[in-house]
């Protein structure tokens, strides 16, 4: 072969000689490109930027400003951070060590947690080795060999690791004096690191079980730029003061309590005020676009999710059975066996599809202790759960019309920027192949109708059908993982459901599952960090708080509360013997969208003086005018406010 062909993202088509390197390439592209390449992509795998090009193949140079430019250079971060801890802490162990979202983070058995002083010497010895500008290498062995040099380490982690491997041979990575075991890929330099802080450290168990080793874990980012970082830290500054956790207990939204037991939500009266328009909305617009509200128990014979599966898929994450009647019965975790149940309670025709049937309903999952998070990670919520029951010639009209849906409700709540997956077939699945095959291309030509872009994430599919994914991005630019659309070939043919086609056939449905806002707990936490608590009027719990300057004017203060809440506005009064000033500051610290303040003169006048959270005075109005105000702005959604 006397040359390659290289397809570069753009469609063009150049030669260049075998074994040219992905660093070659970008340097014939331009030297800027070759400066910031962090790894390559080749034939859709990613490698190290000197990987030589061995075949005609697609490739793309990747920079931090790609996703996966990004994970290579945070995964190279938390080898440089495991060199730093292995050479101030002699006789550490090496658990993992991969990226995340954002950053990455290394876990390690040590004697004793690590603490501030000790994170501050990681970081200036990771500093020294950044400035070495070492070169990483790769370097095969043969397994039982890396497992024979891991146990003269006494590097258990590595070994266990090694020991469940298939492939007899493995890959290690080495720079400066550090090595670990690793498929990489990773950068070409340490030096190509310019920024970085290490950002928390806790414990955590070996592979998430609670039955093995405690581990010390570090968390770290890492920028190729000083001002990214700069940018990243005040965002999580941002996001310290945005914590729902905080914000529930401040403005008196929510509370758990050991005594009832961990990863179950008590709401408290303003946060169940924001729950009822919450779900309020959801119900109307539901009704309002074609679903039937439908209910189901909380529990059910344990032949039921036997039956569906779920005994089979699931049981790690269902509670224990309940004993009723000499019989099993078992807390739900999803609802999906009981809508199938309904669907077979009668006979169907092709003209009554597609059914839509929606449901708030409250699951139970066990969540390990260690992954509960406030209103994130819980053992009990409440699911906007809906399944469409549709036709082969329907399908793709009902998935269109579904996204939309979406899109609007999401919308409705603020959120109008998106991350979309579709993620298709994966190696192990059910259902017929030509079905997947319909499924996909409906879920793609979907997504293109509606104009939605979207990254294909192959074989990232559920075992019983392929699905889209839409991640909402908030106030900060992070994304939360909400709606979701997905198929099951699964449950259809367990339960044998059938419509009767147009001639005369029995015909299998398709059915798919969506939640929208995803549950009604995690959703509400992210709405709390996306608007750090400032809700936008038509959600806020306390729309007004009205606020007399003295006694004197408590009675006409409180008329005023009276045709707040004759005019549907949630309103309370403040009638304390306090100050103004202390009045104003604690309903700014409640985050209360609007203040009316009244004395003597709005007693005369008949009027409010009104006070904007955040901003200040904005003039005084009629009572009438002022309840036209607010009730303008709640039928707008007030989405502008939001921080």
């Amino acid at each position: 072969m006397t040359s390659v062909n290289i397809k570069f993202p753009d469609g063009s088509v150049k030669e260049y000689a075998p074994g040219t390197t992905g660093l070659d390439i970008a340097r014939s592209i331009s030297p800027r490109l070759a400066r910031d390449a962090i790894a390559v992509k080749v034939d859709g795998v990613v490698r190290d930027i000197g990987y030589p090009i061995p075949a005609d193949a697609p490739l793309e140079i990747l920079t931090f400003d790609h996703a996966e430019g990004r994970q290579v250079f945070w995964h190279s971060s938390s080898h440089i951070m495991a060199q730093a801890v292995q050479e101030l802490f002699p006789g550490v162990k090496l658990a993992i060590g991969p990226p995340i979202d954002e950053g990455w983070y290394y876990d390690f058995e040590v004697e004793k947690p690590f603490s501030p002083e000790d994170i501050d010497r990681i970081e200036s010895k990771m500093a020294e080795i950044i400035a070495e500008d070492a070169e990483f290498k790769c370097e095969h062995k043969p397994r039982q060999e890396a497992i024979d040099f891991y146990k003269k380490q006494k590097e258990d982690y590595k070994i266990e690791l090694l020991e469940e491997m298939e492939d007899n041979t493995v890959s290690f990575y080495y720079h400066s004096r550090f090595v670990d075991l690793c498929r990489g890929p990773h950068i070409p330099r340490t030096g190509i690191i310019k920024a970085f802080k290490l950002i928390a450290s806790s414990g955590a168990y070996w592979r998430g079980d609670e039955n093995r080793q405690m581990l010390q874990r570090i968390y770290g980012i890492s920028y190729p730029k000083k001002g990214m970082l700069d940018d990243y830290l005040h965002r999580l500054e941002e996001a310290k003061k945005r914590d729902h956790r905080l914000l529930g207990k401040q403005l008196e939204l929510f509370t758990v309590s050991e005594e009832a037991g961990a990863g179950l939500i008590m709401w408290m009266p303003k946060g169940s005020r924001i729950r009822n328009e919450i779900e309020n909305f959801w119900r109307e617009e539901h009704l309002r676009n074609g679903y039937e509200l439908v209910f189901a128990p909380h529990i059910a014979h344990l032949d039921l999710w036997k039956r569906s599966g779920h005994t089979d898929f699931y049981a790690e994450s269902m509670f224990g059975t309940i004993n009723v009647d000499q019989h099993e019965y078992q807390l739900k975790p999803m609802n999906c066996p009981f809508h199938i149940l309904m669907y077979k309670s009668r006979r169907w025709s092709y003209r009554d599809l597609p059914l839509r049937w929606a449901e708030l309903g409250t699951v139970y999952r066990y969540e390990k202790p260690g992954v509960l998070h406030g209103l994130m990670r819980v053992r009990g919520f409440t699911q906007d759960d809906a399944h469409h029951f549709v036709s082969r010639e329907g399908m793709v009209d009902e998935l269109v019309w579904l996204l939309d849906f979406c899109v609007h409700i999401l919308g409705s709540f603020g959120f109008t920027d998106y991350k979309i997956f579709l993620s298709t077939k994966p190696d192990k699945s059910i259902g017929d192949p030509a079905d997947w095959l319909a499924a996909e291309a409906g879920l793609r030509e979907a997504l293109e109708r509606a104009g939605l872009s979207y990254t294909v994430d192959e074989g990232e599919g559920a075992f019983y059908g392929p699905k889209i994914d839409m991640q909402i991005k908030d106030a900060l630019g992070r994304a939360w993982q909400c709606s979701t659309i997905q198929f099951d070939f699964s449950l259809p043919e367990r339960f044998d459901i059938h419509y009767i086609d147009s001639d005369g056939e029995r015909k299998r449905p398709y059915m798919i599952h969506r939640a929208l806002l995803g549950s009604i707990e995690r959703f509400f936490g992210v709405l709390i960090e996306h608007y750090a608590g400032n809700f936008p009027l038509w959600l806020a719990a306390v729309q007004v708080r009205v606020l007399p300057i003295t006694d004197d004017h408590n009675d006409y203060a409180a008329q005023v509360v009276e045709r707040l809440r004759e005019g549907n506005l949630r309103a309370e009064l403040d009638d304390r013997s306090e100050k103004i000033g202390a009045k104003i500051r604690d309903a700014e610290l409640m985050k209360v969208p609007y203040m009316f303040v009244v004395g003597r003169k709005e007693v005369e006048s008949g009027s409010v003086a009104i006070r904007r959270h955040g901003v200040g005075d904005t003039g005084s109005k009629s009572i009438d005018e002022a309840i036209a105000l607010l009730q303008a702005e709640i039928a707008g959604k007030g989405l502008e406010n939001a921080q």
